[in-house]
């Protein structure tokens, strides 16, 4: 099990195609777009540099790494030798489902699918496909090279075989798999995401700041991140897409999207990404929001 593709070079993906190669695998990473691949493949190799200044890893690693990794825009070039997919596009379901029909049909029998789905059924994403017993939910946290949990979600139809070699494909990643069943929002997303729309709704209410609110869970509850730093981070566009997952599969009050995470959603002010959510993150801003944002 040394051929790895890894469909989508976003954040999510870039990352798992980093974790594999670092760790010998060759990867196939796919992407539609040739400017995606680009991009996805410079912030692998900037991770790695960060990587070789604090001497985790060496010069002569970084390059192997690279090495590892093929770029592909036809998936079906790309997973033609792969033993384990892992998908890791856009978290739309009808995408996802567009993919595995996909899959379907340019990969063999015995090729695992694992979708890196942070809230969507996989046993939903495993009905587009005549053996949904070889799909399963292989969840990586952002930023994936550093954090150690992955959510192995099982669907409703994925054998004990398939469970068994990805909980080990992950532990051979240094990383620690945690089984969870088919579940709107899985664990991770259940307990989290409730959290953050709590957060946009305090201060949608007034009773405090950006980042009063952030520094009361950063210092009071001994968070990494405050809550709307968080959230800048994951994609605000994301927190909205799970809420609304876990909102339909519920159909509990708790779980609705703020209006003001909608409103900024629908604006475009989507964190990180777009230089701009509950924290100002332009290239003018920059030096003024780490001093004074995250530092008083």
């Amino acid at each position: 099990m040394k051929n790895i593709a890894v469909i989508g070079a976003g954040t999510m993906g870039n990352g798992i195609a980093h974790t594999f190669a670092q760790h010998g695998y060759k990867v196939q990473l796919i992407d539609i777009s040739e400017e995606s691949l680009k991009k996805g493949m410079d912030t692998i190799s900037r991770n790695l540099d960060r990587m070789v200044a604090k001497e985790k890893i060496s010069e002569e690693q970084k390059t192997e790494t690279l090495k590892n990794i093929t770029t592909y825009t036809d998936i079906s070039e790309g997973v033609g030798s792969a033993s384990v997919v892992v998908e890791a596009a856009t978290e739309n379901t009808e995408l996802k489902l567009k993919i595995f029909r996909h899959l379907d049909q340019h990969t063999s029998e015995d090729t695992i699918l694992a979708t890196n789905t942070s809230s969507i059924s996989i046993t939903q994403i495993a009905s587009a496909v005549s053996k949904p017993e070889r799909v399963i939910g292989m969840h990586f946290m952002n930023p994936v090279p550093v954090m150690k949990l992955v959510e192995i979600i099982r669907g409703y139809n994925t054998s004990d075989e398939v469970t068994k070699t990805v909980m080990e494909l992950s532990e051979k990643l240094n990383k620690v798999p945690v089984e969870v069943n088919d579940y709107p929002g899985f664990v991770a997303n259940r307990i989290l995401m409730p959290m953050i729309n709590e957060a946009i709704e305090t201060l949608y209410n007034g009773v405090a700041g950006v980042y009063e609110i952030d520094t009361v869970m950063k210092l009071g509850m001994a968070h990494p991140m405050g809550p709307l730093q968080l959230a800048d981070f994951i994609g605000l566009d994301v927190c909205h897409s799970i809420l609304e997952v876990m909102y339909d599969g519920f159909k509990k009050p708790k779980y609705a999207p703020c209006p003001l995470l909608t409103n900024m959603v629908r604006a475009g002010k989507i964190g990180v990404k777009s230089g701009e959510g509950f924290y100002d993150y332009s290239e003018s801003k920059k030096a003024e929001k780490i001093s004074s944002q995250f530092s008083r």
